[in-house]
């Protein structure tokens, strides 16, 4: 499923296609796309193929395509705060997305039948935390995933205010979907070949909509071969944050905010990553005249001059964009992470602040 947006060079170049085909259509949704770099999500050899409007999958890792997880992320109506389950987490990639807009205060767990991808997925988070150049952007909530089916969960577990499924659900279960959710909230998943919006108007009321045809691999069924009866799955529980992983938030807050308004004062603000200009072709035409029946009617036809201009105009933006490519690039400046150092406290309390980040 996909392939209904033009292939991009890198990440931004991809979510810049999605926003013109108005799959992404609000700020938060983009600034959580352009944050997590969706080439990071695959294996070595395969990131080429990163930035297409294409589903991937590889063994058991999965990432649907680049327009089904823009329009989930819309259709879910993220704010901060909320608890998100993702019903087939895979990668990871959408619920670290996720987390980036609920924050710290927010609830974001997931549910992964493969264990390998589980492992997988949470190297990548790790990576994230530690190496991204977003992740001092933003204040997160980080995921916690399990491995199970997510037909099996525990009949006494909590429900939440957002649930996405990643998995074709048959209607049979949809019953079972619905229970997960909290009155006032939001379940999107596949079901009958249509990825549908569900909202929880009451304890026993429902308003569906349906987004955009889609197709999915289905949910895998529970094994009940042989008589044994499986575990039933356990969520993560909804735990209270601790003084000090309170005050850590906190902190960076205040300092985020203190260096924001500082630069912001002093005309500096922080650079970004230039991003690659797309390449413009200008087509020049002449007019031509038939004669159709008794009328003389204007045909465009393109001119050998027209060609000439264009392969001049295409060689000098190659040769701009090599010697802009020969330049160093200004290593980005992290303002955060130089307030945090700058403060008189024990480097180990520095560090913790930085989440023992490197970088």
């Amino acid at each position: 499923m996909g392939g209904a947006v033009s292939a991009g060079e890198d990440n931004d170049d991809l979510i810049d296609n999605l926003k013109e085909a108005q799959y992404i259509r609000t700020e938060r949704v983009e600034q959580a796309f352009r944050a997590i770099d969706r080439g990071d999500y695959y294996l070595e050899g395969y990131r080429d193929n990163a930035y297409k409007d294409l589903a991937w999958k590889h063994g058991n890792i999965h990432l649907s395509a680049p327009c089904i997880y823009s329009e989930v992320m819309e259709a879910l109506k993220l704010q901060q705060g909320l608890s998100f389950l993702n019903l087939g987490s895979g990668t990871g990639y959408l619920s670290t997305m996720v987390g980036l807009i609920i924050g710290p205060f927010g609830v974001n767990h997931g549910v992964e039948l493969h264990t390998d991808v589980v492992e997988y997925a949470r190297e990548k988070l790790d990576d994230f935390i530690k190496n991204s150049d977003s992740f001092d952007k933003f204040e997160f909530c980080e995921p916690s995933f399990v491995v199970g089916n997510c037909l099996e969960i525990s009949s006494d577990s909590h429900q939440y205010d957002r649930i996405y499924c990643g998995a074709g659900v048959q209607k049979d279960h949809e019953n079972y979907m619905k229970i997960l959710l909290k009155v006032g909230g939001i379940l999107v998943m596949p079901i009958e070949d249509q990825l549908t919006q569900i909202t929880r108007t009451g304890q026993s009321n429902w308003e569906s909509k349906n987004i955009l045809a889609v197709s999915f691999a289905p949910l895998v069924q529970q094994n009940r071969g042989d008589g044994c009866k499986t575990d039933a799955v356990k969520l993560p529980p909804i735990a209270v944050r601790s003084l000090q992983d309170l005050s850590r938030i906190s902190i960076r807050r205040t300092l985020r905010t203190l260096t924001s308004e500082e630069s912001q004062a002093r005309g500096t603000p922080q650079k970004v990553p230039q991003k690659r200009k797309r390449r413009r072709c200008r087509r020049r035409r002449i007019n031509t005249y038939v004669f159709v029946g008794n009328q003389l009617i204007p045909q465009p036809a393109e001119s050998e001059e027209d060609e000439r201009i264009e392969d001049e105009e295409a060689k000098a933006e190659e040769d701009k964009e090599a010697g802009e490519a020969l330049k160093p690039e200004e290593p980005l400046l992290n303002l955060l992470r130089d307030r945090i150092l700058a403060l008189p406290l024990p480097e180990a309390l520095k560090a913790y602040l930085l989440y023992y980040r490197e970088k």
